[in-house]
């Protein structure tokens, strides 16, 4: 499926499993902080929208202004962090790289640095700006 053209139907027709749906103050901005901070791929990336696309599956980034029907919507916060107590998992993304590239930029915070976990991951802990907890992690080795 090309993500650059298809129509919101078909897109939507042809979602399965799991969805994740993140609501952002802005799609773009967003967008360009998966992508260069975890190196996720973005398709459509505007305010409104964006298509994000990592390890093989895709989800969403929806701006404030599309669900303002939504029931959701008045639950949003004006200001400060929105993603408190969800963490979403990068099981596929070096922690010590996307740290670095965290660290780098001045649009989010980078909330606690790479460390070796006992249940077996090597993981950080990076919030993007809409305040939303990212957890890159790799593997360790059986040893560790």
């Amino acid at each position: 499926m090309d993500y650059e053209t298809v129509g919101a139907g078909e897109f939507g027709r042809s979602l399965r499993g799991l969805g994740l749906n993140l609501l952002v103050r802005d799609a773009a901005r967003s967008a360009g902080f998966l992508a260069d901070v975890f190196g996720m791929t973005a398709h459509r990336a505007s305010a409104d929208f964006a298509i994000m696309g990592y390890g093989g599956q895709v989800f969403q980034l929806h701006g404030d202004a599309t669900f303002a029907r939504h029931p959701l919507h008045a639950l949003l916060p004006e200001a400060g962090p929105r993603g408190a107590g969800a963490e979403i998992r990068l099981y596929q993304t070096d922690p010590d790289a996307a740290w670095a590239r965290a660290r780098g930029r001045n649009d989010g915070v980078a909330l606690r640095e790479p460390q070796d976990r006992p249940h077996g991951l090597r993981e950080a802990v990076i919030l993007c700006p809409d305040g939303y907890a990212w957890v890159p992690s790799r593997p360790l080795a059986a040893q560790d």
